[in-house]
């Protein structure tokens, strides 16, 4: 393992506090028998049968799994929809009028949508989509803000039997194009912005730019009048409104959702899906660079999003949940759409950032509709920490009975932070630790049975297992099976384990929500999750496995940074640092940091002839942030003489990383010019100053 592993192993190793779930809670709880571990390791398959029985399927499946690794098909011979599960079911059952989303836009707009009303709604934007030309099978790119439509459209997408591909409303036009080329998608839906921090996002601006770049399949642009239809209402308020850019309107491709949408019928029956059908694509950076896309298909992603839902956070039906992601990333796929809606679950969404108008809006929020169930993610809670107590304690934060941890391990000060500020010292804490490519949560506390410790995910959920295997693939799990998984559930007599163990993260057991492939790449896809191990998922997390059975997630082992809990490719900056008229070459690495988790760093070395100036670092930032979008904007950017390389010309990251953080300098044996590193140090060390 890296230096950085080392260093958190080491902190970890001083973690001992144990916090059991309140009688309150378990006298309450979803689940609450330990029993439940045994049995789905015993046959993990039959257990996610166990599951999928509960989904409304038009055909029932015929064979459970079939497994040719590293393919899997579950639940084959099924046909389900998504949007059936998420919608209509809950209406049929009379619950229609029970509320769905409770969409608040950040300059303060409340939108209240029940199931019923979401029906219609997406019945009349599927048929719009079909008027568009969209079919079954068709890939629907969608760029837009955080509000009610974005789910919705991913449902109409799912309910006609399109692909969806959300695509993060702050990524790049670079971005946005390429991955709209590389899924080939039809359509794209967009809004002439979105707010965020009191100023407005200009997705159709940023669309145009993208479409400008060449983007052949796509026929239409569906434009969501986000900002002009608030325009209109503060202007009728007499309220200030801020200007924007809504870009360019091309006639014959853009198309008013305020004039196709409303005017649809909203009978639009539901395409019957075969399980292994593809339901979406989604984008993850990469460490060659290009991001993959993703693929999740139907069945097997509804189960597991529906079981973990219900498992993980003990929903209710009387709870306001409120998961605080984007659906531009995967959490939002699983935890606000497909897993809460199959569930029935009132939740609510929010379109802007944390602090505007000031630093409690999201605790504000909490008060205002009386939220039971938070999920969050680490760099946001660290964040909330920096800002300080006044905030959170100005409201009343009493409506919480249960806390989420999402996007990166949570370290342990944060972990009590979060569980005595936020949760009053009464709410169970569930760190979950999953990924796009696993589609649901795979390590987690169950919050009625689970005894936690700060900072560690606990074990994995029943029908999943997992191991720490060594680099040769040695399955070096202290403890195996069943009693290991259910050891922190034992009230007085967890049984020895041996010692703890580092290693490797593996998943040895297909599950259903698994990815399929990566879109239109399976080589790529069996080289980069496959060729590892020989029988085992690598998801590419170092891991521990502590002396009671508790798994600890230690970060990223290969070169892709996980920047505020999302993952953005080493390669990916470095050719954007490269692409800037003053950069020959480039080495970016990802440094701890107090908020972020990580933050990118990188060492450039300046072409011939280019010469430092006042501004250029700042330049040099901007335009990774214009290449690729504001995540990967670097924090650090050093000017070099040379870069860290082998004998071979491989930069040893290693060592930026040493100098990036201060340590002492590891071993320099196999480097061209042992020289450049202490130089690099000294370079550091005086910006720094």
């Amino acid at each position: 393992m890296g230096p950085t592993q080392k260093s958190t192993l080491q902190t970890l190793l001083s973690e001992n506090r144990i916090f059991a779930p309140s009688a309150d809670f378990v006298a309450q709880a979803n689940f609450t028998d330990p029993g439940v571990y045994p049995t789905a390791f015993a046959d993990p398959v039959e257990y996610w049968c166990s599951w999928a029985e509960m989904l409304d399927w038009f055909e029932r499946w015929h064979t459970p799994l079939i497994w040719e690794k590293p393919f899997a098909q579950w639940f084959v011979g099924g046909k389900i929809n998504a949007c059936f599960n998420c919608l209509d079911r809950h209406v049929r059952a009379g619950r229609g009028d029970k509320l769905a989303f409770i969409a608040e836009g950040e300059p303060g707009d409340v939108r209240p949508v029940t199931y019923a009303e979401a029906l219609v709604e997406v019945g009349k934007i599927a048929n719009a989509l079909k008027a568009l030309g969209v079919k079954k099978g068709d890939r629907v790119c969608l760029y837009m803000p955080m509000v009610a439509e974005l789910p919705l459209t991913m449902l109409a997408c799912a309910r006609i039997g399109a692909v969806h591909s959300v695509v993060f409303g702050g990524f790049s036009a670079e971005s946005l194009h390429e991955r709209i080329n590389d899924a080939g998608a039809k359509a794209l839906v967009t809004a002439d912005g979105g707010f965020r921090r009191g100023a407005v996002v200009p997705l159709k601006r940023i669309s145009d730019e993208a479409l400008a770049l060449g983007c052949p399949t796509i026929e239409r642009v569906l434009v969501l009048e986000r900002v002009h239809s608030h325009v209109l209402a503060a202007t009728e308020a007499a309220k200030p409104v801020p200007d924007y850019d809504h870009g360019q309107w091309v006639e014959g491709r853009d198309v008013s959702w305020n004039a196709l949408v409303p005017q649809q019928s909203p009978d639009c029956p539901c395409e019957p899906m075969d399980s292994e059908d593809p339901l979406f694509i989604l984008y993850t950076s990469g460490s060659t660079g290009k991001p993959k896309g993703i693929l999740h298909t139907t069945g097997g992603y509804l189960t597991q999003t529906y079981a973990t839902a219900q498992m993980v956070f003990d929903l209710k039906d009387s709870d306001i949940y409120w998961c605080t992601a984007d659906c531009g990333w995967v959490t939002g796929h699983s935890y606000i759409v497909y897993g809460p809606m199959q569930n029935g679950v009132t939740q609510v969404i929010y379109e802007g950032s944390p602090d505007t108008p000031d630093k409690d809006r999201f605790w504000q929020i909490i008060e205002r509709h009386r939220v039971t169930i938070l999920y969050t993610a680490p760099t946001a809670i660290r964040t909330f920490m920096k800002w300080g107590d006044e905030y959170p304690t100005r409201c009343d934060l009493t409506s919480l009975r249960l806390l989420g941890s999402v996007g990166e391990p949570i370290n342990p000060e944060a972990w009590i932070w979060y569980h005595q500020t936020i949760g009053g010292e009464r709410c169970p804490i569930v760190d979950t630790w999953w990924q796009t490519e696993t589609g649901a949560i795979m390590i987690s506390p169950l919050p009625g049975i689970t005894k936690t410790k700060p900072g560690s995910a606990t074990q994995p959920i029943p029908g999943i297992r997992a191991a720490i295997l060594s680099e040769e693939g040695h399955d070096q799990t202290p403890v195996q099976g069943a009693l290991g998984y259910m050891a922190c559930a034992q009230e007085d007599s967890a049984p020895e384990h041996g010692p703890e163990v580092g290693g490797i993260l593996a998943v040895t057991h297909p599950w259903p929500s698994m990815l399929r492939g990566i879109w239109g790449d399976p080589e790529r896809y069996k080289q980069v999750y496959w060729s590892r191990f020989e029988d085992a998922y690598f998801p590419g997390d170092g891991a521990k496995v502590d002396s009671d059975g508790y798994f600890w997630l230690l970060g990223r082992i290969d070169d892709v940074m996980l920047v505020s809990g999302h993952n953005i490719s080493t390669m990916e900056v470095e050719s954007a640092l490269v692409d800037h008229p003053s950069v020959a070459e480039a080495a970016v690495i990802g440094r701890t940091h107090e908020l972020k988790g990580q933050a990118i760093a990188a060492f450039v070395i300046l072409r011939a002839g280019a010469e430092p100036h006042e501004g250029l670092i700042d330049e040099i930032k901007a335009h990774v942030a214009q290449k690729i979008g504001a995540l990967a904007r670097p924090d650090d950017v050093f000017l070099a003489a040379e870069l860290p390389k082998t004998r071979s010309g491989k930069i040893m990251r290693r060592l930026l990383r040493d100098v990036a953080e201060g340590r002492v300098l590891g071993d320099t044996t196999t480097l061209a010019d042992p020289s450049v590193v202490a130089a690099l140090k000294e370079k550091y060390e005086g910006q720094e100053g």
